[in-house]
């Protein structure tokens, strides 16, 4: 998937996630509280509707995305004095070793040709003992409803590159050197695995 596919959904992505807003309230809550006072980075933000939701509880937010658009998009729309976006690809972030507390990835990481690539600059800039948060759409083969919208998207060319089941998408993390210290699996149009990590082994 392309830098085009999401600069040609950037003026209507934050309208389709409207019906989720139960499932995305409480993600909105569980966040604020895990960065309360921290340096965050989100990354994936698209139009910046979690870091909106979000920044007011970290010390100081920076929210990204590689699609210009979806960036332009998300600076419309009023935010806290805290927060601030920026074009950057997670696969090459333009941030210093341990330079955030937090990092955030929601469901992106699926979408990813070579996900363990954003993994692995998270772990760079993430400092000694932080969380990463990356909730993640799984289970997108089971039930009516997961393999509808799968479809859908696909047909509007946002492709799943990994189809997780949630207790495959939580030992990927594992796999990649992250212990999962609290999960949750939310309901949505497309199920959601709530992920908080640590690192297995701290540099």
């Amino acid at each position: 998937m392309t830098k085009k596919t999401w600069d040609i959904y950037a003026p209507v992505y934050e309208l389709a996630m409207r019906p989720e807003r139960r499932t995305y309230q409480y993600l909105y809550d569980r966040i604020r509280t895990v960065i309360r006072g921290k340096e965050a980075l989100e990354i994936a933000t698209g139009p910046g509707l979690l870091a909106r939701h979000v920044a007011s509880a970290a010390a100081r937010m920076i929210a990204t995305d590689y699609s210009e658009k979806m960036i332009a998009e998300a600076k419309k729309r009023e935010y806290p004095d805290n927060l601030s976006f920026e074009v950057a690809d997670a696969t090459e972030l333009p941030y210093g070793n341990d330079a955030f507390d937090a990092v955030l990835i929601a469901n992106a990481l699926h979408v990813m040709p070579t996900p363990e690539k954003a993994l692995r600059e998270i772990d760079r800039v993430l400092r000694p003992g932080g969380v990463l948060i990356a909730p993640n759409f799984v289970n997108h083969k089971t039930g009516f409803g997961g393999r509808f919208w799968s479809g859908v998207l696909k047909l509007a060319g946002i492709r799943f590159e990994r189809q997780w089941t949630g207790e495959e998408y939580l030992n990927w993390l594992d796999a990649n050197g992250w212990r999962v210290v609290f999960s949750k699996k939310l309901s949505a149009r497309i199920a959601m695995m709530y992920a908080e990590c640590e690192r297995k082994m701290e540099r």
